[in-house]
């Protein structure tokens, strides 16, 4: 038989809030989030913020810490809520194992980040240059079928 753990935070949903702005850091941010945090849970970390309470209050709050750097600032599910016995590393001893997924999620933020600031720029997607022909320039035909046949 497989022991049953009650939920700890029956109800509620956790999102991780990640920053990599410099307007502002995760200290920044979790002032911003206790402004309006009402009954949830927020916990600092060296990535930005992990809020777990009932889902309108957490997405309240989230809205409210977006307005900092909407273009720097991203959001995301927990599955476990915080102190799992599943999950905790507490009991499992070192860092959980998304630790490492955050880590390297974070390598690619800067990216993601400079392409949403480019599209307020240039909302059309197109390059704020105005050389419209290298959009229309692609990859060869026969050239994408050497790379695919390259890769099998």
């Amino acid at each position: 038989m497989i022991d049953t753990i009650p939920p700890l935070y029956a109800g509620t949903v956790t999102k991780y809030v990640f920053i990599e702005s410099f307007k502002a850091t995760p200290d920044d941010i979790a002032a911003r989030a206790y402004e309006v945090s009402g009954g949830v849970m927020i916990k600092e970390t060296c990535f930005g913020l992990q809020v777990t309470g009932p889902e309108e209050e957490v997405e309240k709050v989230i809205a409210h810490i977006r307005e900092v750097d909407p273009a720097h600032i991203y959001v995301k599910d927990r599955g476990f809520p915080p102190g799992d016995p599943r999950r905790c590393r507490a009991n499992l001893g070192g860092a959980r194992p998304g630790y490492f997924g955050h880590e390297f999620e974070m390598g690619f933020i800067r990216r993601i980040a400079a392409g949403l600031e480019d599209l307020e720029r240039e909302p059309s997607g197109l390059p704020a240059s105005g050389d419209r022909k290298q959009i229309h320039e692609g990859l060869d035909v026969s050239r994408l079928m050497e790379i695919i046949e390259q890769e099998a």
